[in-house]
């Protein structure tokens, strides 16, 4: 396996980080709900659909289902190997609506704006009509980011904006995915960010497991949440608005 070249690739810093996961990682609890949600979603479809992993990283979930059966193929600027192809999520080299499944879990926020837009584009162009994309997207306006704007006039970032140059409300992830011609069909919340509990999870997240899966109980408002997990389907071309 060939980790990018590239001097900015998490991969070339912190190594194969997803396949060897840091339970003191912050964000530990999440990545194992949102993974959880992938996971049952793929067992649900017939293996021969075609899936494409967008910004797959190391490939985990591409190298997991195809062992499993699964037509699945991964696509990483970063990072290559017998599983992944090297290639950019604006241009990928795949001729138009050959998938019926793209996963783009965690990327689309390391874009900037005008780059967000070419990807959801591109995403539509290798989508089949019928085929549907799951996205998760930090959300900017998570409830302690909102609290810390009203009382501070700062915003609680999802990450670093050199990490995350594209990080925005929700809202407007939302209008983007309409504004390029899909309709949302499902949308789920992870890590609802209520004060002092946001900052404990993240300060022992292995250790407050039960405390993270009881605050997603209780909050379960998408709006509040630091992660959202979104489905959308392709509308026809008669249906987009203009």
């Amino acid at each position: 396996m060939q980790p990018g070249t590239n001097m900015f690739s998490e991969y070339a810093k912190r190594g194969e980080y997803h396949r060897y996961l840091d339970p003191d990682w912050s964000y530990y609890p999440t990545y194992l709900a949102k993974m959880k949600f992938i996971r049952e979603y793929l067992w649900k479809i017939p293996k021969a659909s075609r899936v494409l992993d967008l910004g797959c990283g190391e490939g985990v979930l591409v190298e997991e289902f195809l062992k499993l059966g699964y037509d699945i193929i991964g696509l990483d600027e970063n990072y290559s190997s017998e599983f992944v192809l090297r290639g950019d999520i604006r241009k990928t080299p795949f001729s138009g609506m050959q998938f019926d499944v793209i996963l783009c879990l965690d990327v689309i926020e390391h874009l900037n704006y005008e780059n967000q837009e070419m990807a959801i584009s591109e995403i539509r162009r290798v989508l089949k009509d019928d085929g549907v994309v799951i996205l998760t997207i930090p959300n900017l306006a998570h409830f302690s980011s909102r609290l810390g704007f009203l009382l501070k006039g700062q915003l609680v970032r999802t990450a670093s904006i050199k990490k995350h140059p594209g990080d925005r409300p929700i809202k407007e992830y939302l209008q983007l995915l309409k504004q390029e011609g899909f309709q949302i069909v499902q949308r789920k919340g992870l890590f609802p960010t209520l004060p002092l509990v946001f900052q404990i999870i993240q300060r022992w997240p292995s250790r407050t497991m039960w405390l993270y899966a009881l605050i997603n109980r209780l909050f379960p408002y998408a709006n509040f949440c630091f992660l959202n997990i979104v489905v959308a389907k392709k509308e026809q071309r008669s249906q987009v608005t203009e």
